[in-house]
């Protein structure tokens, strides 16, 4: 390895670690009490998502993070894409193929993507709403028939005595 390409190595390094400031002050600026925007991006397809051209986006491989040991530290799997425009950065290695982390990363920057321009309309955040108003209905019945639980028994209690 020759001394300028030690010195770019760096460089992108750097630029990688300052990149993701900006998306979290984003992140911030359009969240929700108790749902932040651009976590509701999932893994689901959607048709009414916003198309993303390869223009518009800058992919770095890197190493990954995390266990895997050799493995993990010797290959550069990990696939950072960022979109341009919006400065929406995503790092996907979630598995050791390289062609199948890119295309995992550009689903999840299709959605967050979606989600930062649309805001509330985007598909992706009513799925997150509905899979919450979901979640918190299930609770709701839960404590009303833990409660039933608790009243039946004191009744029993009362009928022995």
């Amino acid at each position: 390895m020759n001394v300028p390409s030690l010195f770019h190595f760096a460089f992108l390094l750097r630029q990688v670690r300052t990149s993701w400031r900006p998306w979290i002050l984003r992140k911030q600026q359009f969240s929700l009490p108790r749902t932040p925007l651009l976590q509701a991006a999932g893994k689901k397809n959607s048709p009414n998502l916003l198309e993303l051209t390869e223009t518009e986006l800058k992919e770095q491989f890197v190493r990954g993070d995390g266990p895997g040991g050799q493995a993990t530290n010797k290959t550069n799997n990990c696939v950072v894409l960022k979109h341009i425009p919006s400065g929406i950065v995503v790092k996907c290695h979630q598995t050791r193929s390289v062609e199948q982390n890119r295309k995992i990363a550009r689903e999840i920057l299709q959605e967050k993507v979606d989600l930062f321009y649309k805001g509330e309309a985007s598909d992706v955040f009513k799925e997150k709403k509905a899979s919450q108003m979901k979640k918190q209905e299930k609770k709701r019945r839960a404590k009303e028939n833990l409660e039933r639980k608790k009243h039946f028994k004191e009744m029993q209690q009362l009928d022995k005595k």
